[in-house]
């Protein structure tokens, strides 16, 4: 494997109940850059991440994650290799305060010293958190939640972040948002793989794209040039 790959998918098969949901799929996502998954509801994006992690088995086709296979390895045995996946659907803990999910977030982690520090920078990064600190998850508006999910996810510090449509339902003032902090994120060299229905702040913020029909890989390149793909703005973009 090159060493500017840190996950390499080849030839997934997944069925989800007994619909063929990923066909022979193959991607690879390189260090330090955002990868985007685009396509409409039920094109198998969600269910190619879940069985990247390992929340699904796939029926064959291997994956890679820093050269090692892991392909159908336990999804917490994967949380403690670097491969993190924030769901849709936020999936904070609602009774627990900000700081608490934040600390759960780090649960594989020992260092407390810098699980503290990197609190603190949660904290800058989002700085609605450190207003929201004490306050029961709950609590917090959907936006709130979805950074919340994202800051509770980067305190695993994460080697490749997953994100499941993270602008979902949210109002296009903190979709906004949300795109801005995953250009921050990108910045500082993280590397993540979006899985996004909003194709458009996709393509303007990933370096790279795949684009998902029934399970299949219908195009992929980078994300500037497909940006002006005739079929990719007929089908996405409105145009």
């Amino acid at each position: 494997m090159a060493d500017d790959i840190a996950l390499q998918v080849d030839s997934l098969q997944l069925f989800y109940g007994g619909i063929h949901a990923v066909k022979e799929l193959s991607l690879v996502v390189k260090r330090g850059q955002l990868t985007t998954l685009i396509g409409a509801n039920g094109a198998g994006k969600t269910t190619t991440l879940k069985g990247i992690c390992g929340l699904h088995k796939p029926t064959s086709g291997r994956v890679l994650f820093d050269g090692e296979e892991i392909t159908g390895q336990p999804p917490h045995l994967n949380l403690r290799r670097g491969l993190v996946l924030c769901p849709e659907g936020r999936r904070i803990f609602p009774d627990l305060t900000v700081d608490e999910n934040l600390d759960l977030g780090a649960f594989t982690r020992a260092d407390r010293a810098s699980i503290a520090t990197d609190i603190a920078k949660m904290h800058e990064t989002f700085p609605i958190l450190r207003e929201r600190a004490t306050q029961r998850a709950g609590t917090l508006s959907g936006g709130e939640q979805q950074m919340l999910a994202i800051a509770r996810a980067l305190m695993s510090r994460p080697k490749v972040l997953m994100l499941d449509e993270p602008s979902l339902g949210l109002a296009p003032l903190i979709v906004s948002r949300i795109f801005k902090i995953l250009r921050e994120l990108k910045q500082q060299g993280i590397t993540i793989l979006l899985v996004e229905q909003n194709a458009r702040q996709a393509l303007d913020v990933a370096d790279y794209a795949y684009v998902l029909e029934t399970g299949r890989v219908m195009k992929s390149g980078p994300a500037a040039e497909l940006k002006h793909d005739a079929h990719i703005m007929q089908a996405y973009l409105g145009g």
